[in-house]
C-alpha cells in the first residue's frame, strides 16, 4: 500500500501535537504515585526498609523517563507551533521536573538509606514538597493535555 503526502502529513500532526506525550507523562506518573507507592507499603510480606528501597529504585527510574518526557515535550511544543502560548504552563512544569531531579529526589533517597541503615532521621517537609510537586505535575499534565487536543470539526 503506498504512502501519499496527506496521510504522511496527517500522521506528522497527531505526532507533533504534544497532547498524546502528557496523557501518556500523566498515566505513567499516577501509576506510580497514586497507586503503586501507597499499595507497596500494605503488603503484608514487605518490610519498610524494602518498601523504601524498591521506592527509591522506582522513583529515580520514573525520574529519568520524566526527564526524557519533558525534554520531548519540549520539542514537541516548539515543533507544534504552541510554544508561545503555552510557556505559562510549561515552564512550571519544567521547573517541578528539575526541583523533584535536584533537590526533592536525592534527599528523600538519602532518608531511605537513613533508614534502611536504622537510623532514624528527623522531620522533613520533602515529602510533603513532593507530594504537592507531583499533584501539581499531574495538573498540569492534564491541562496541557486537553487543551492541545485538536479541536473536533464541523461536518
Amino acid at each position: 500500500m503506498p504512502v501519499n503526502r496527506q496521510s504522511l502529513k496527517a500522521l506528522w500532526t497527531r505526532v507533533a501535537n504534544p497532547a498524546w506525550l502528557c496523557f501518556v507523562w500523566f498515566g505513567m506518573t499516577a501509576g506510580i504515585s497514586l497507586l503503586e507507592a501507597p499499595v507497596k507499603f500494605t503488603a503484608p510480606t514487605i518490610t519498610r526498609e524494602i518498601a523504601l528501597d524498591v521506592g527509591r529504585v522506582v522513583f529515580s527510574a520514573l525520574n529519568q523517563a520524566e526527564v526524557i518526557a519533558l525534554i520531548l515535550l519540549l520539542i514537541l511544543v516548539r515543533i507544534s507551533g504552541i510554544a508561545r502560548q503555552w510557556w505559562m504552563v510549561i515552564a512550571p512544569l519544567a521547573l517541578i521536573v528539575i526541583a523533584q531531579s535536584v533537590w526533592l529526589l536525592p534527599e528523600l533517597s538519602e532518608r531511605s538509606q537513613q533508614i534502611i541503615a536504622g537510623i532514624e532521621p528527623g522531620p522533613s517537609f520533602a515529602h510533603g514538597a513532593y507530594a504537592v510537586l507531583e499533584l501539581a505535575k499531574l495538573s498540569l499534565l492534564l491541562i496541557l493535555g486537553f487543551c492541545c487536543m485538536p479541536k473536533p470539526q464541523a461536518p
